[in-house]
């Protein structure tokens, strides 16, 4: 209920903002300063609805199965069901498998291994506007502005990249930044990349000629 609630917010700031941008000639938001390009100190990736993990048990074969985490956030093993996976860790989840093993099997070792990742909401990284292909994906650690836009395939031709807007939400605050994505794609100015921080929205406006 919580992430949904969430997801409902942010979207519809997002449409709104957009439509801000499609009514005004220019952005008011500041460009990026040094100290706010990289805040990211430490990341652990939280595991969310969708992924695909596979639960190793050691010495115990027949319990090792791969999973995918569900809509509403557990997963069913082999030995127990409606296992709480998501805003987990995989190695809180480990444990929190082996805890519910102990029932059914002595000192059980579990690993935890993530194959396919989309993670939880707050950990993904959003671009909605004229890219080629606007998607949503989970953040990784180093990811930066340029990474992201080979993601979704850069431009399209009607997008004007030197307004994109980058919004940020980092310390219990949310902010707004002025990306320079022309610039960086375009004339190849590297100093326009920046890295990205989970959560980060990327919103591209339409030209206006």
């Amino acid at each position: 209920m919580q992430t949904t609630t969430w997801l409902s917010s942010k979207v519809a700031f997002v449409l709104g903002l957009m439509l801000t941008l499609s009514a005004c000639g220019v952005t008011p938001h500041p460009p990026l300063t040094a100290d706010q390009i990289n805040p990211l100190q430490d990341f652990d990736y939280i595991i969310g609805p969708g992924d695909e993990i596979e639960i190793f048990v050691w010495g115990n074969e027949e319990l090792t199965t791969t999973v995918e985490v569900r809509p509403d956030g557990k997963i069913t093993t082999r030995l127990v069901e409606d296992i709480v996976a998501s805003g987990k860790t995989p190695t809180v989840l480990a444990r929190d498998i082996e805890k519910a093993y102990s029932e059914y099997v002595r000192s059980a070792v579990v690993s935890v291994i993530v194959e396919d990742f989309i993670s939880i909401p707050s950990q993904q990284i959003r671009v909605v506007g004229e890219a080629a292909k606007p998607l949503n994906i989970p953040f990784s650690k180093h990811m930066t502005l340029l990474d992201l836009m080979i993601e979704v395939g850069g431009l399209t031709d009607y997008a004007d990249g030197n307004r994109a807007i980058l919004i940020r939400y980092f310390n219990g605050k949310q902010e707004s930044y002025t990306l320079r994505l022309d610039d960086m794609l375009e004339d190849g100015d590297i100093s326009a990349n920046l890295a990205l921080y989970p959560g980060d929205i990327v919103i591209i406006p339409e030209s206006w000629f």
